[in-house]
């Protein structure tokens, strides 16, 4: 059953109640591989769910429209000075209600409308909101994107450069979604002080590995640092903005009033709980088992004759191009969730298929490292994953069916927080 227990929500409302529960035994049942996904520790949970969503918040610490603000105040700074501690930087605005909102604010804080912004381009491995088409980013901006070399699959910094300096933009985002290798913050610094742009570094992939010294930091390099807190960094569904000293006024005023209104304060104080969570040692050992796990699973597709975008992976996150296995990445991905393997369908870089309907998919192994698998179960998912594509490619219903069976089996013996 769902931990904690639900008792008062299964007697106001059952309907609701049965679709938790039965949520909750599927992220027991399922090797999960969302790369953006995770399972959070019941204290997180517990903090999510407390009084805290009943208190208005608009302002700051000490400068509050409302009253009654007492302990709001001091989970905020609680929060903030932990993020400040564990990122090691000077400022930190834990207010941003998701990641999208929050690289909006940035824009608002440091940029004008028609404004030139440069970002990795959607198809590449970016985000939406670093300046793509179809993003309000795209549209208000001048936005000019840049993306991987065809034959590696690597952003090549030269190129990056000479596209700034032809460009001059006045924001450079680094970053993305789809990413399997270190970011490259000193070079990318290097070319935003030459053009004389702000660099953003939008972590909220490897925030965790920054956290746990698993990924290089971008503190120092960067000025302006956009994460969520879910993913990697295993806290709620949010966001944070960090800075320099030099940025941080305009960050707080782009958040409140230029964006929103009142704070999540449950969603506060769960991040405050995550980041404790991460100061701790063991969670740099937590860090360094998601990239050996990611590594030992790329070993092991690789050695099934899967292709890896860029050969391979130094993070959390993989990202395969299912085209030699004469099937697109959507009907993989559908068959692998029937088969008990949760990842999604994502483009690869120069895509011929239509990004609803592409040729690849992403994974990561951040939810299963939690999980407590380690990297003597990888070869074991890759080999689950490929019965489970074959399968697809033969439509074998059954041959799904029975590897469901098994991975519901094996993962009985794992612990789910969450899951009692």
């Amino acid at each position: 059953m769902h931990q904690p227990a639900i008792p008062h929500l299964a007697a106001a409302d059952p309907e609701l109640a049965q679709l938790v529960e039965g949520e909750a035994k599927r992220q027991f049942e399922k090797v999960r591989l969302i790369a953006s996904e995770n399972y959070v520790s019941t204290a997180v949970l517990e903090a999510t769910g407390t009084v805290l969503t009943n208190k208005y918040s608009e302002g700051y610490a000490g400068k509050r429209y409302y009253e009654g603000q007492q302990f709001i105040d001091q989970i905020e700074l609680l929060a903030v000075a932990r993020a400040k501690a564990v990122f090691g930087v000077d400022h930190a605005n834990v207010q941003t209600y998701s990641g999208s909102p929050a690289n909006l604010a940035v824009y608002l804080a440091l940029a004008a409308p028609g404004d030139t912004v440069m970002g990795m381009a959607l198809p590449a491995g970016g985000h939406l909101t670093h300046g793509w088409s179809v993003s309000a980013t795209g549209k208000w901006f001048n936005a000019v994107q840049y993306g991987v070399r065809k034959d590696t699959g690597r952003v090549d910094m030269d190129e990056v450069r000479e596209l700034a300096l032809a460009e001059r933009p006045k924001l450079i985002f680094c970053g993305g979604t789809a990413i399997p290798r270190t970011i490259d913050f000193p070079a990318f610094a290097e070319i935003a002080r030459e053009v004389d742009a702000v660099l953003v570094a939008d972590i909220a992939h490897i925030a965790g590995l920054v956290a746990g010294g698993a990924h290089p930091s971008p503190v120092g390099h960067a000025q302006v640092i956009s994460t969520t807190t879910h993913k990697t960094l295993r806290g709620p569904r949010g966001a944070m903005l960090m800075s320099d000293a030099e940025h941080a006024k305009a960050l707080d005023k782009a958040v409140f009033p230029g964006l929103q209104g009142g704070p999540h304060n449950h969603t506060t104080a769960a991040i405050a709980v995550a980041l404790a969570e991460a100061a701790q040692p063991s969670f740099r050992d937590y860090a360094a088992g998601i990239v050996a796990n990611a590594a030992a699973l790329a070993d092991a597709l690789t050695e099934r004759g899967f292709d890896l975008v860029s050969g391979g992976t130094d993070n959390h996150l993989i990202l395969v191009d299912l085209t030699n296995k004469g099937i697109g990445g959507k009907p993989a991905a559908q068959a692998m969730d029937r088969a008990g393997i949760e990842l999604n369908y994502n483009t690869v870089p120069f895509d011929p298929r239509k990004p609803f309907d592409p040729s690849g998919v992403r994974l990561g192994t951040a939810a299963i490292t939690t999980r407590g698998l380690g990297v003597e179960q990888m070869p074991q998912v890759a080999a689950w994953m490929d019965r489970a594509i074959t399968a697809a490619n033969d439509g074998d219903e059954a041959a799904i069916g029975v590897v469901a069976g098994e991975i519901a089996e094996h993962l009985a013996g794992y612990p789910m927080p969450g899951w009692a």
